[in-house]
């Protein structure tokens, strides 16, 4: 059970308050094609309306490698956002995120007010969890809410930097909902306990899988981290994702999970093409 605090477990009447969500939705020509991850954030905004603070938004959205990229703008999101609150949200459109038209938009916030920062990967040093953007984001708050799991993996300045200078961290209803869920799935499962591993890469999830290997009954492991598992039992993968440092790691988990009488299951089949674009021609071969 999550044993950090909670929005339920401050007072924010009157503070300004940083929430990191997770608002990294998919767009088509400008507009919002998922809206699930902005639904899952409601509660704990509308918590913090409620309760009179000040809500300062702040998220990632796409990839633009540090610099402004249009189509990668929140704009959509605070559009979105305000119509499923049934209030204004004001959009704070500064490239360097923390610039003269967020500073200002703070200073005029009312309690209960809403302010969307735009995208913090515009920022350079967002990815490299640098000081000087953490401040910055520090600066406009009293109080720092993380309720954006899908990036807790991550130490970012929105996520992780801005926690030292900032007095008051806590955790939205987001955030303790899947840590509550995982640490319940973890420590006291149902069995058969089965675990589903995906991604790209093997390299980021060693801890993981060893873990994982003596709790489980069986491990599924998928996405682009399959093939280097498929690799060290010499099957061939063409030029599908490799990490040619771990195929060894890769075969004593498969060892592992044996003489644990854990079943570790990688995919039969695959989809196959001959470039990595939406028009491609594909086919589904097996492997092996």
């Amino acid at each position: 059970m999550l044993n950090k605090k909670t929005v339920d477990d401050i007072k924010v009447k009157g503070k300004k308050v940083l929430v990191r969500c997770d608002f990294n939705v998919p767009l088509q020509d400008g507009k919002i094609t998922d809206e699930n991850r902005i639904v899952q954030a409601l509660p704990t905004i509308k918590k913090l309306i409620n309760d009179g603070g000040k809500l300062i938004l702040c998220s990632h959205l796409g990839k633009p490698n540090g610099s402004p990229v249009a189509e990668m703008s929140l704009k959509p999101v605070a559009i979105r956002l305000a119509e499923l609150l049934g209030q204004q949200v004001v959009f704070a459109a500064d490239d360097s995120v923390v610039g003269e038209n967020a500073k200002e938009a703070v200073a005029n916030m009312k309690d209960g007010d809403v302010v969307l920062l735009e995208n913090t990967r515009y920022r350079s040093e967002e990815t490299k969890n640098e000081e000087a953007f953490s401040k910055d984001l520090a600066s406009i708050c009293d109080v720092f809410v993380n309720d954006a799991f899908g990036t807790a993996h991550r130490a970012h300045c929105s996520n992780v930097g801005v926690t030292s200078f900032v007095d008051t961290n806590v955790v939205g209803y987001l955030m303790k909902k899947e840590i509550d869920f995982l640490g319940n799935a973890v420590n006291d499962p149902e069995k058969p306990f089965v675990a589903i591993l995906g991604g790209s890469k093997v390299s980021s999830k060693i801890s993981v899988i060893n873990n994982l290997l003596d709790k489980v009954d069986a491990l599924i492991i998928g996405g682009g981290m399959a093939y280097t598992f498929m690799k060290s039992r010499g099957e061939e993968i063409g030029n599908s994702l490799l990490e040619e440092d771990y195929i060894e790691y890769a075969k004593e988990m498969l060892e592992k999970a044996e003489e644990k009488g854990v079943k570790l299951l990688i995919p039969i089949d695959t989809v196959a093409a001959k470039s990595f674009s939406n028009d491609a021609e594909y086919k589904t071969v097996g492997i092996g």
